[in-house]
């Protein structure tokens, strides 16, 4: 039916008709051949194995084409795990910023790899190490037990005083909306260490220096309008070196993946630090 139809137009018209065709049919045919074409990128990563007897830490690059691949740094490792090498070792949990699990040094900075988006450039490869100045696992995993001690160390929770055990629970402590807007852009700290592994102080004193984390973390129960231990909690930090080997190089903040200041918070406790009253704790 459709030749009967094209019969009825001009020879000119109909040569023109077939042309069109012709078109049509080529870039039907190159269309697949365009969607072929591989966009590689490089993924250069610290590797080493302790179980491997005398394995040095090595890079070991892998290419994965980005059009089988999601944005962010976090899906092409999961691609190389899960397609090329399954003993790339890393942590990683929500895939959200939320966890704080895939913590890592991506193209020299500390970051979360799922929210760092694999850069543009062609020719520049994404350097995967794990976080700076910590012991190491394997890959990308470093030892967080230190960072966690250190968090349990400044009891992070809620102290009340002349409340019995059995009575916890029981009742609720309700804040003003003005106490409870001074916990923001506190109380979202994720304890990945991004921050704590981007200072030079805790690089050199992470067995004696708390860290910014974990100090951003101690403010926060120290300001707490509904806790009774702030000065008892700023006692914990008259060593000279819990908080005082912080020389506000600032990298903390700079490197925050969730923008936070944990900068800022040192700086208030050492405000803290000498107006609190050090003879009342002394007597308790």
């Amino acid at each position: 039916m459709a030749s009967k139809a094209v019969m009825k137009f001009s020879p000119a018209t109909r040569a023109l008709l077939v042309q069109l065709a012709q078109v049509r049919t080529a870039q039907t045919a190159a269309a697949p051949a365009t969607q072929k074409q591989t966009n590689l990128k490089k993924f250069e990563i610290y590797r080493w194995n302790p179980e491997k007897p005398g394995d040095k830490p090595k890079i070991q690059t892998y290419s994965v084409d980005l059009n089988e691949c999601g944005p962010m740094v976090l899906d092409g490792l999961i691609k190389i795990k899960n397609e090329i090498d399954q003993t790339l070792t890393f942590r990683r949990s929500c895939r959200e910023g939320i966890c704080g699990s895939c913590a890592m040094n991506i193209d020299g900075t500390n970051t979360l790899a799922c929210l760092y988006k694999i850069n543009d450039s062609p020719s520049k490869p994404v350097k995967i190490y794990p976080l700076p100045h910590m012991y190491v696992v394997k890959d990308l995993v470093p030892d967080m037990n230190n960072f966690y001690a250190q968090y349990k160390s400044i009891e992070p929770y809620l102290k009340k005083k002349d409340v019995k055990d059995s009575d916890i629970g029981k009742t609720s402590y309700l804040q003003s909306v003005e106490d409870r807007a001074k916990l923001d852009g506190l109380y979202e700290c994720i304890l990945c260490a991004c921050c704590s592994t981007s200072c030079p102080s805790y690089w050199w004193n992470s067995d004696k220096y708390l860290g910014p984390a974990v100090l951003m973390q101690a403010y926060r129960w120290m300001i707490d309008s509904r806790d009774d231990f702030t000065e008892e909690r700023l006692a914990m930090m008259e060593d000279g070196y819990s908080v005082y080997r912080c020389h506000t190089i600032m990298n903390c903040t700079k490197t925050c993946p969730k923008g936070l200041n944990p900068g800022r918070a040192i700086g208030e406790i050492k405000k803290l630090m000498m107006s609190y009253n050090k003879e009342k704790v002394a007597q308790k």
